[in-house]
């Protein structure tokens, strides 16, 4: 999303979100300044609007995937996502995947913030699962911060096949920018096909999962 329609969404449409979803948000000071990854977990399509209001008026991109929608859905949903400047990705496919990271990576360069799901989709039980190594392979690239976010009531609000409400229960917990700098120098020392690093991308992707379950 661009800087114009960030400053519009957060002019009409925050206002609307405190209102009638957020119930609190903790530690808002510790969003950087500068480009930087969101990493949430993620329980509700509600989700996209909880984290995006953290970043308005600023310019970030999401990235979402198409490969669960079918037929006129998926090319409504993929013209959905290029003009809300939403980076698409198609899980089950490896190329779509090696684009969508170099798309993630001068996204970032170019001073954005990027909002990333770790798990790789929708919590079906509203419990954390594991982290795809995407996130990792993005940072080894960048080696911006890590923002870990945890989300909680939008699972209640709008879970997987279940019915919409609207209250404000939602809570936001905002953790300490992980730097890991350690991690990024050492990636630049190794090459991508190694088993080493490999490792390393299992490393910060298990990092940012523990941070995010703390918060929880």
């Amino acid at each position: 999303m661009n800087k114009v329609a960030s400053w519009f969404c957060k002019i009409f449409l925050a206002p609307l979100v405190g209102r009638f979803f957020i119930k609190e948000v903790r530690e808002i000071k510790n969003l950087p300044k500068g480009s930087f990854i969101l990493a949430s977990n993620h329980l509700s399509y509600l989700d996209i609007p909880m984290n995006a209001y953290l970043c308005l008026p600023r310019a970030f991109n999401f990235i979402g995937q198409i490969d669960g929608f079918k037929g006129v859905l998926k090319w409504l949903v993929s013209f959905v996502y290029f003009l809300s400047g939403v980076i698409p990705l198609d899980r089950k496919n490896k190329k779509s995947k090696e684009k969508t990271i170099k798309r993630a990576v001068s996204a970032l360069k170019r001073g954005r913030i990027l909002i990333i799901y770790p798990e790789g989709g929708r919590s079906k039980d509203g419990k954390l699962k594991s982290g795809k190594l995407g996130i990792a392979k993005i940072f080894l690239k960048t080696g911006v911060p890590i923002v870990p976010v945890a989300l909680k009531g939008t699972f209640e609000l709008m879970p997987p096949g279940g019915k919409f409400k609207i209250k404000k229960i939602v809570s936001i917990n905002i953790g300490k920018a992980l730097m890991l700098q350690k991690e990024f120098q050492k990636a630049q020392e190794l090459n991508e096909d190694s088993e080493e690093h490999h490792n390393l991308l299992r490393g910060v992707t298990d990092r940012v999962m523990s941070e995010i379950a703390s918060l929880l």
